[in-house]
């Protein structure tokens, strides 16, 4: 994909990855960028920093009847969806001890939320032939993120439902892409390391973090190839064969790590 004339939704759009990724889009040449948020004032400083093209919007992605809204609207205003960013994702920092309410909140916001984007555009990118989904899913889900469970199942769920809509979609024009970063310094990975979250440790332990603009420029380099996995971080492709291939070896390397972390 060639961002130059696209109208692009990013959910999740007011901070980190989302907000990098409504900068970017704007600077390749996008015609429309809509920044959907919770927070809808982060959402407008947002999109008052990016300039004309962007469109801020307030949006709760659990809620199936507002992604709809946001859908219809975007497609009202710019007469289409080319690329829809389900970018929105929580962590609960926390095992099996979570509550059903925390498990609830990570499923919704990290699964449910892209079900329903897709729903939503799908009808009208089918029928025009084309249409692309960028979805954030974490290299948690591919590998594991140590320290939350919720975090690691949503976000492996995350990856199945892109992949099963690539495999069920891409011959009918389809585009999807799964988004698995690994260390990104956003506020959440920082809020982690400052509470001492073992997550947020193992993950600042196991490879550089980088900046959400560089997450961007990965994701730019990606779609334009059309891959299935965008990683920014290289290595998390040499992680998942190990993994696969040694997965009882994989599994007492992450162990060692952990030990020394808490040490």
């Amino acid at each position: 994909m060639n961002l130059t004339d696209r109208v692009v939704v990013i959910t999740g759009g007011a901070g980190g990855i989302g907000s990098a990724l409504a900068r970017r889009f704007a600077a390749e040449g996008a015609a429309a960028v809509v920044v959907a948020d919770l927070d809808a004032d982060a959402a407008r400083a947002v999109a008052d920093g990016v300039g004309p093209v962007a469109h801020a919007a307030a949006l709760d992605v659990t809620d199936e009847e507002q992604v709809r809204a946001l859908v219809a609207d975007t497609e009202r205003r710019y007469g289409r969806i080319d690329l829809f960013c389900a970018n929105a994702g929580v962590t609960t920092s926390g095992g099996v001890e979570v509550d059903d309410a925390g498990w609830d909140r990570a499923w919704r916001v990290n699964v449910l939320s892209h079900v329903y984007a897709a729903r939503a555009v799908l009808p009208a990118m089918l029928a025009r032939g084309g249409g692309y989904l960028l979805h954030t899913c974490s290299a948690a889900g591919v590998l594991t993120a140590v320290g939350d469970a919720a975090y690691t199942t949503t976000k492996h769920a995350a990856v199945g439902f892109a992949e099963w809509l690539s495999v069920t979609y891409r011959d009918q024009g389809l585009r999807v892409s799964a988004l698995c970063p690994q260390g990104v310094d956003t506020p959440m990975l920082a809020e982690g390391l400052a509470a001492g979250h073992l997550g947020a440790r193992v993950i600042a332990a196991s490879g550089a973090v980088l900046s959400p603009d560089q997450v961007a420029d990965s994701v730019i380099v990606g779609l334009a190839e059309e891959r299935f996995l965008i990683l920014p971080h290289p290595e998390v492709a040499a992680y998942a064969l190990r993994r696969a291939e040694d997965p009882d070896g994989w599994q007492a390397g992450l162990r060692k790590l952990v030990r020394r972390l808490r040490a």
